[in-house]
């Protein structure tokens, strides 16, 4: 970071991080530019955070090269030893760019550079502060659990058997379980989160449909219409989706409003969006050959075993705002499915510490940015609100949008709608833009050649999400 920009955060005189907003200077009638020049100036740090979050957004857009260039250098040194008769060795320098090119880090790297900052302007004892008082890390470690758990094989199991009957309505073809994973999956999220739908779609995505090497534009349509549809598709209840989360106990939102306001335009929402892309590649999705079945034994599970992680799923749902609730159950999970680890596949927590490793980071760089992001919001009429929201979006994780306008006490009803429509709306056009994303990314950025690119992933989420703002701002 700039040292003129260091100068300024020690010149603040605050260690309370982020700034309260009723400590900032009354701007009532200001514009928008006039307040946020008055906050920095309260606050020199907001601009130092600010440019650090930059950064990161601006490095999830450079993972692919990253990815690239160490693949490249991998592949050359690799030459370089087969053609001395020696074996390959590991690079440290290849190792970093690969750790460089994976977009979960990213803004686990930059939290780092941002701590740093705070170290240097405040001191560690400031730092330890923000980092145990000023961010709640709940959601990131509900992630990591809800997960591990969605992803075992009772529960993929009994997520399949219900869509395989579904798919078989179809013919059970490979464009039958793309219909089925892409509309139900999503709208089962009001039910078990948002989480652990993106996690069970993405899982059956992966053996349904991209396992059958599908085209890169198909390929990324799919990625899009997965991300939006679930980002919506957890509306129709007030637990699901972590941006309804952050608003439903302050603005006193419950699961009846949810379903009168959200639930059928969500619906609504996901079966045109979905018809839209089975239309435009119907041929591509027919000629898709059907996976050789696997052998029934693999996931052959008692009823009881997988009751018992229906009902594991539910308790963590129940207590999703009490950590030491969902983690004293899960331990009790772990134990549970070493006891019955005949009927239950090897436990891979990588993917889900990832993930929470990601959003832990994104949470510890969004409480900085309600600086310009609470005026920004404040500042708008109802439509140009929700595509405020919707933007926003693109670059905060949408439960941070949510949270922030919680905030805001001038919101009324027609605005709290459009903002958490608009939140939802752009919740699939990056990967950080709604918490579970991150584990559709790390389930299938496998089957992407050098990662997914954020800027095809924009591409294929546009269409769904036009759709979605067209009906939510059609129903007002």
């Amino acid at each position: 970071m700039p040292q003129s920009l260091l100068s300024l955060a020690a010149a603040a005189g605050s260690a309370v991080l982020p700034t309260p907003f009723d400590q900032y200077p009354p701007m009532a009638g200001a514009g928008l530019a006039a307040v946020l020049s008055a906050r920095i100036a309260a606050n020199p740090f907001n601009l130092a955070a600010s440019v650090i979050f930059l950064c990161a957004v601006v490095h999830t857009f450079l993972v692919q090269r990253f990815a690239r260039l160490a693949h490249a250098l991998q592949e050359r040194e690799a030459e370089r030893a087969r053609a001395a008769g020696q074996a390959p060795e590991p690079s440290f320098r290849i190792e970093m760019l690969h750790f460089f090119g994976e977009v979960e880090v990213v803004f686990g790297l930059w939290a780092l550079v941002l701590v740093a900052a705070i170290m240097l302007a405040y001191g560690w004892e400031a730092a330890q502060t923000y980092l145990h008082e000023g961010v709640d890390y709940t959601e990131a470690v509900f992630v990591v659990v809800i997960m591990t758990l969605a992803s075992t094989r009772p529960i993929l199991a009994l997520a399949e058997a219900t869509l395989r009957r579904i798919a078989a309505l179809g013919g059970g073809a490979p464009a039958a379980w793309w219909l089925s994973i892409l509309i139900v999956s999503p709208l089962l999220g009001s039910l078990i989160t948002e989480p652990a739908a993106m996690t069970i779609g993405a899982l059956l995505l992966a053996r349904q449909f991209y396992a059958l090497g599908p085209s890169r534009r198909l390929a990324y349509a799919t990625l899009g219409l997965l991300f939006v549809n679930v980002s919506i598709g957890g509306t129709l209840t007030h637990f699901a989706a972590p941006p309804v989360l952050m608003v439903s106990r302050p603005w006193g939102w419950d699961t009846p409003h949810m379903l009168s306001e959200f639930g059928g335009n969500a619906t609504i929402a996901i079966l045109i969006a979905t018809a839209l892309y089975f239309g435009l590649f119907f041929r591509e999705l027919r000629g898709l050959k059907a996976p050789e079945p696997q052998a029934a034994p693999r996931w052959a599970v008692p009823g009881p075993v997988t009751l018992v992680h229906v009902a594991f799923i539910a308790w963590t749902v129940v207590n999703s705002h009490y950590p030491a609730l969902f983690v004293g159950g899960f331990l009790f999970f772990l134990g549970f499915t070493r006891a019955t680890s005949r009927h239950q596949d090897p436990i891979d927590l990588k993917p889900a510490l990832l993930v929470g490793f990601f959003l832990a980071a994104l949470v510890t760089h969004g409480n900085l940015q309600g600086w310009w992001i609470e005026p920004v919001l404040r500042s708008l009429g109802e439509r140009s609100l929700f595509f405020g929201s919707l933007l926003l979006t693109a670059v905060n994780d949408n439960a941070l949008i949510t949270y922030l306008a919680t905030l805001v006490p001038t919101l009324g009803p027609s605005f709290k709608y459009a903002v958490v429509a608009g939140a939802v709306t752009g919740g699939g056009l990056t990967v950080i833009a709604n918490a579970p994303n991150p584990a559709g990314q790390a389930i299938l950025g496998r089957h992407f050649e050098n990662g997914i690119s954020p800027l095809a992933l924009l591409a294929g989420a546009l269409v769904p999400t036009l759709v979605a703002a067209a009906v939510f701002l059609g129903s007002r």
